[in-house]
């Protein structure tokens, strides 16, 4: 049963920390489309409102966030939240290769160094069960 549990945590988690990822580099791309708002007044707010949900690369991450979403309900049905919120963390990582890889984003050596610490610590959290308390 343990086995079975590992198995379907750590592909809800696989499928949380990708669409998770992407989700969000989607918006932070799609946001850049629409570019920054410099006008506080109604008109120039209507017209990013507008050009944010009529831009296809945002709603395509709110898509992505969406089934994030789904697959983090599943996945704490029956995991430890203790345990599935820094399994997680994982996305972090995706997040700044993704930045670098699809935004372009310059990632400095300190950035890649604290991915490294919370991968760390993601590997210590994944030997532990994913569920400590079971109920009858």
């Amino acid at each position: 049963m343990l086995a079975s549990l590992q198995a379907k945590t750590c592909t809800l988690l696989v499928l949380m920390v990708s669409f998770s990822s992407l989700g969000n580099v989607l918006l932070s791309k799609g946001m850049k489309e629409v570019g920054e708002v410099r006008e506080w007044s109604a008109a120039p707010l209507a017209v990013t409102f507008v050009r944010t949900f009529t831009s296809g690369t945002v709603w395509l991450g709110i898509a992505s966030l969406l089934l994030f979403f789904v697959s983090y309900m599943l996945v704490l049905s029956w995991a430890d939240y203790s345990y599935v919120l820094p399994a997680s963390a994982t996305g972090y990582a995706v997040v700044a290769l993704l930045g670098y890889v699809m935004l372009g984003e310059a990632v400095t050596p300190v950035r890649w160094a604290g991915v490294l610490l919370i991968c760390l610590g993601v590997a210590l959290v994944s030997r532990t069960p994913p569920r400590t308390t079971f109920q009858e």
